[in-house]
């Protein structure tokens, strides 16, 4: 019953999730402006990186009173899921948790979704790891950053992984990884022609098909088919956290199961209870995310 009760939560959350991801135009090709404002415990500057595709809405999170001038912080990306954006569940209590434990937090809609350029119909996974890739570069040029950690959820943790491998490959590794619930799956769904509510023929499929408002494109749906998700994970060496839900209703727990057995160092602690947005047990992610990054810092 209570995994019932879960799963209808994490789908009534889905309307507030799209309103999040709209697509709205952003501010030119290439503005990294700022517009900063203020809480008691951070500081938010308002930030436009050019993507491959257009400029990408980012907010840069830092701990208030920090000194950008003379201070050095460890960075956090976030990277959010499938009809998610920068401040969709869970990155909203992510962003908040790290900031007031003195990280740098920058968070960033992918093309298409939330305010950033591009059309949902274009958006494909490959899309969003060079969009990664570009909020990546932008942040390893800041002069008060010396250490940067991905953070990714559901399709965003796949997202993270497949970057993290590269920049192995480059020879400029991430400090560490986290992936929350990384929804690897979506490779399987995408040959089935599944897609939470919609369904199509994967191997002629339409235009676009639409998901809960959202227009998933045919290149999506094809390009999906053939990710070399595991291949290019594999490729990373460096520490990484897995968290997954023993309730997570949208991605089964065997994704995060198998990337435990790619990586050659990593830990996979699982929370139960918890379903796929993290809405329960937050104190455990909370303790189990710091315990991770201090121990990455000795």
């Amino acid at each position: 019953m209570r995994s019932r009760v879960i799963t209808l939560l994490t789908l009534a959350l889905l309307p507030t999730m799209l309103w999040a991801s709209g697509n709205t135009v952003g501010r030119g090709d290439l503005s990294v402006s700022f517009e900063a404002s203020h809480s008691n415990t951070q500081m938010v500057d308002t930030i436009h990186i050019k993507g491959p595709l257009g400029s990408l809405s980012a907010e840069m999170l830092l701990p208030k009173g920090f000194d950008r001038e003379n201070g050095r912080c460890e960075l956090v990306i976030l990277l959010h899921g499938f009809l998610g954006s920068k401040k969709a569940a869970p990155l909203g209590f992510l962003a908040r948790m790290l900031v007031e434990q003195g990280y740098a937090v920058l968070r960033f809609d992918f093309d298409g979704y939330g305010k950033s350029e591009g059309a949902q119909v274009t958006n494909t996974v490959p899309g969003m790891i060079l969009d990664a890739r570009a909020v990546w570069d932008y942040a390893s040029a800041l002069p008060y950053v010396h250490r940067i950690v991905l953070l990714g959820h559901s399709q965003g943790g796949v997202v993270a992984g497949m970057l993290a491998g590269r920049l192995e490959k480059a020879g400029t590794p991430p400090a560490a990884l986290i992936q929350l619930a990384p929804a690897s799956i979506l490779k399987e769904y995408a040959r089935q022609g599944r897609f939470l509510s919609a369904h199509c023929d994967p191997v002629n499929p339409p235009d676009s098909i639409n998901v809960y408002g959202f227009k998933l494109g045919r290149e999506y749906i094809l390009s999906a088919q053939t990710l070399p998700i595991e291949e290019e994970s594999a490729w990373y060496t460096g520490p990484v956290c897995l968290l997954h839900g023993t309730s997570d209703r949208i991605v089964p727990i065997s994704c995060s199961e198998r990337y435990h057995q790619l990586y050659r160092n990593s830990e996979f602690p699982r929370i139960r209870g918890t379903e796929h947005l993290f809405l329960f047990h937050r104190q455990k992610v909370r303790h189990l995310i710091l315990e991770f990054l201090s121990r990455q810092e000795e």
